[in-house]
């Protein structure tokens, strides 16, 4: 769900436009398709809209310039123009990526202001407006991210330029089903509400980059941060975090949905703090934790059930236990077999999760503790806080 979160990240890396290029010479080696974003869509609908408002002609495609560059053609799925105002509509097409807007209908009614009235913004319905602190968007705002405004603004601009028009328009962006699309996003837990956002960067979907949960992670925290909630948790999927709520009785808002980008949290917290970290998730993705994983993604990190035969011997097991974990089917397997013999796998993990992830830290502020469960929920294995402040 390449596009389920609200805001970008502000802060790109140096050669994030060099890193894009490499990602675009590996999609076509690999054969993904890239798409285009809800803010290009946006952008080419306002456009088009635009345009037939100051000449009576819906330009069909209609082009535009995304920031790095790129100037896709866009079809337009829907017009209408009236007395002072035209209305297009996209299709959205996000390429190969498990996108939850792909197919979505983004529109945008473009109306004129009076002089000196600039470009305004307006949640349509399907987008959300921003209901709490921690956004690049002010309270009260509708959903519509900096880039996607700035790329409007740049192309109101151009089109006024060109067909004589003075610039003073208001933009409502409306996604068809998007208050219904918006519930499989992070959008009502950091206080989104009515829909979805209007998001992008670049204007590109790059399939499987990860780059949008990661951008929610980061969100999250600033949620947080911003609602002075000092407590988060990042949990590897809907079980964890459940365990999470009843173990420290946090609030909705304290929730990160970690996945497996648990480097994510770790390096966004040291650089934003707050007071404490609750890492929870299963075992076997906790275990690779320990191990020194920062992705514990199944495709780019595997369970070492030789490690874990070794931290198993620091707990008291034998030889003959240490062996069998190392010849185990699955981890969980492995803290089953120690906990039969009342060896404490399970906590030793949670320890070694815990220390690993306060390197990653660097002493930044912050107090963690680790909390490891099994398919059911049970907890296998516990860290308690340590760090700052602990």
């Amino acid at each position: 769900m390449a596009e389920q979160h609200v805001p970008e990240t502000p802060d790109e890396p140096a050669g994030a436009a060099e890193a894009a290029g490499g990602r675009q010479a590996q999609l076509q080696h690999t054969g993904l398709r890239p798409g285009w974003t809800t803010g290009a869509c946006a952008t080419a609908a306002a456009k088009a809209a635009y345009t037939a408002l100051l000449t009576g002609d819906f330009p069909d495609p209609v082009t535009i310039t995304l920031p790095r560059g790129q100037q896709p053609a866009f079809a337009l799925a829907a017009e209408e123009l009236a007395s002072g105002w035209a209305m297009a509509a996209i299709v959205k097409d996000a390429g190969d990526d498990p996108d939850v807007t792909h197919g979505a209908l983004v529109r945008s009614r473009v109306r004129e202001l009076p002089p000196g009235s600039g470009v305004v913004f307006r949640a349509g319905p399907g987008v959300g407006t921003v209901t709490r602190p921690g956004l690049p968007l002010p309270v009260g705002e509708p959903a519509i991210n900096p880039v996607p405004r700035q790329l409007m603004r740049e192309h109101v601009a151009e089109v006024a330029r060109e067909f004589g028009g003075r610039g003073d328009v208001e933009i409502e962006v409306a996604v068809d089903h998007g208050e219904e699309l918006a519930r499989s996003t992070w959008n009502p837990r950091l206080g989104i509400i009515g829909g979805l956002s209007i998001l992008g960067t670049t204007g590109v979907v790059v399939p499987y980059s990860c780059s949008a949960w990661i951008d929610s992670i980061r969100r999250g925290i600033d949620v947080a941060r911003a609602v002075e909630q000092r407590h988060v948790a990042g949990c590897t999927g809907s079980t964890s975090e459940k365990v999470a709520m009843a173990e420290h009785g946090l609030p909705e808002e304290a929730l990160l949905d970690m996945g497996d980008f648990a480097g994510a949290v770790l390096k966004y917290l040291r650089r934003n703090p707050v007071d404490r970290l609750t890492i929870a998730g299963g075992f076997a993705k906790l275990s690779k934790l320990a191990a020194g994983h920062l992705d514990l993604h199944s495709a780019r990190s595997q369970v070492d059930k030789g490690f874990l035969a070794e931290l198993a011997r620091h707990a008291g097991a034998d030889e003959a236990l240490a062996a069998a974990v190392a010849a185990a089917n699955t981890g969980l397997e492995t803290v089953q077999l120690c906990a039969a013999r009342g060896v404490p796998l399970g906590d030793l993990v949670a320890e070694t999760a815990r220390e690993q992830a306060l390197e990653v830290l660097r002493g930044a502020p912050v107090a963690v503790d680790v909390i490891c469960i099994d398919r059911a929920g049970t907890i296998v294995g516990r860290a308690e806080p340590r760090g700052p402040g602990a």
